[in-house]
């Protein structure tokens, strides 16, 4: 795992998926060096810039993540009765994080904790409505596990999600085409505990600080019981090691995710 978050932070990384199927994605640091080089053609054509600091102002206030040591917390197919207690952690650590929502039985059922996630100022996205594997889907089928939590998030929050999740990560090109068409990007991850696996808080605490590393990005699932108790430890253990937490939009800024397009 240290071996693909360092393979994340260059500028683009291309992934065998299966057969000649080829994956390219984009580093968080490869997006803001854009997107400083954008803004450096703007000025000397003499054009005004101001995106800059309105890209990295967040939850946090302003952070520049090319000159701060950032790291990104997600969770995936949450809300669930753990929830609440996670945002009370997160809360109380003033951390940001990046929630991927799963619809049924979790949308529909805790619609008042996707409220609360938004309005405590955490990224609220998409992990599909019933976690259907999208490479094995046929272009209406995925077209429907992306649009229907789309509706549902923008009814509850006021805010329509440009970021998505794929299932076990598996994507393709006729994933990203109908992203693009809905206004996504599709975010991977560099540091996963497996939490899907244990029930060992302690195990999965350790296997996030040995894969952690600048600009990552973490997949935890708030729907298992050993993760919600593992998140305090996490946060003081990396906030030792001077990283600061954002969401993954912050990563990314002064640039932004392009819908069909995918990152790492």
């Amino acid at each position: 795992m240290r071996v693909l978050a360092t393979f994340a932070a260059a500028a683009s990384l291309t992934l065998a998926l299966s057969g000649c199927t080829k994956l390219e994605t984009h580093s968080p640091s490869s997006v803001r060096n854009a997107a400083d080089a954008r803004a450096a053609d703007g000025k000397a054509d003499g054009k005004a810039d101001a995106s800059g600091t309105q890209a990295r102002a967040g939850g946090l206030g302003t952070v520049d993540c090319a000159h701060t040591k950032c790291i990104a917390l997600t969770f995936d197919a949450g809300p669930s009765e753990n929830s609440a207690r996670l945002l009370d952690i997160l809360k109380e650590k003033q951390v940001p994080a990046t929630f991927f929502l799963l619809g049924k039985r979790h949308i529909d059922t805790y619609p008042e904790l996707v409220r609360r996630m938004a309005d405590e100022g955490h990224e609220v996205a998409s992990h599909t409505w019933t976690h259907k594997i999208l490479t094995d889907a046929e272009p209406d089928e995925i077209r429907e596990e992306l649009e229907r939590p789309n509706k549902e998030i923008e009814r509850l929050t006021g805010e329509r999600p440009t970021l998505m999740r794929p299932p076990q990560g598996r994507t393709d090109d006729t994933v990203h085409g109908i992203s693009r068409e809905l206004g996504l990007a599709e975010v991977l991850w560099t540091v996963t505990a497996k939490d899907y696996k244990t029930n060992d808080s302690d195990l999965i605490t350790e296997r996030v600080l040995d894969q952690s590393s600048r600009d990552g990005i973490i997949l935890l699932h708030d729907i298992y019981d050993g993760t919600v108790p593992a998140v305090p430890g996490i946060i003081d253990a990396l906030k030792r090691r001077g990283y600061v937490f954002v969401t993954v939009p912050q990563l990314l800024a002064p640039g932004k995710a392009e819908p069909g397009k995918v990152y790492r």
